[in-house]
């Protein structure tokens, strides 16, 4: 894995031993090929950050600020290593994901979501669970990127408009702006 593009392209970005599923390089520059202009000068939030790709490939693209939230530590160590080895800066939060949303925010641009699939059904489902958080939909004054499993349920959009989703095997990454109208905040 490594940075796509910008003052930091080529870099390889080190993954924690706990990340099972890395996004793919392919992946990641899809969705910033997606974004275009939209990173620049941005304030970023790398949610589930694990290694801080999103994040690491957004301040390596020209955003203003990024903040990197994982719960574990040694997800904690690698996005520091990351950043120190990209010579780029960042805010880094070892928190709850959804603790962390609760807290007084000033809003982001972009925020991106690569939690933890739902692979059965028995499994939390976070990226549900994030699509109903009213908190997050509080703090994105631009656009939501989430990464999840394919998954046939239906999506809880009262607080969403998915403007893009696209599948890459077997992820699915969905664009969502906050929604307008009654039924959102």
């Amino acid at each position: 894995m490594r940075v796509i593009a910008g003052s930091a392209g080529g870099i390889p970005l080190k993954t924690p031993a706990n990340e099972a599923r890395p996004t793919m390089d392919r992946v990641r520059e899809a969705i910033f090929s997606s974004l275009g202009d939209l990173v620049i000068g941005a304030r970023v939030l790398d949610l589930f950050a694990g290694s801080g790709a999103f994040g690491i490939e957004a301040l390596s693209r020209g955003a203003a600020e990024a903040v990197f939230v994982d719960n574990h530590p040694e997800a904690i160590e690698t996005i520091k290593k990351n950043l120190a080895k990209t010579k780029l800066d960042g805010r880094v939060v070892r928190a709850d994901v959804f603790r962390f949303l609760a807290g007084d925010l000033t809003p982001f641009q972009l925020v991106f979501a690569d939690p933890p699939y739902a692979k059965r059904s028995h499994d939390r489902d976070f990226a549900y669970e994030l699509l109903e958080n009213t908190n997050l939909r509080a703090v994105v004054d631009g656009l939501l990127v989430l990464e999840r499993a394919p998954a046939r349920l239906d999506l809880p959009l009262s607080l969403w408009e998915v403007t893009r989703a696209k599948r890459y095997g077997s992820t699915e990454v969905l664009f969502c702006a906050p929604a307008k109208g009654p039924q959102a905040l």
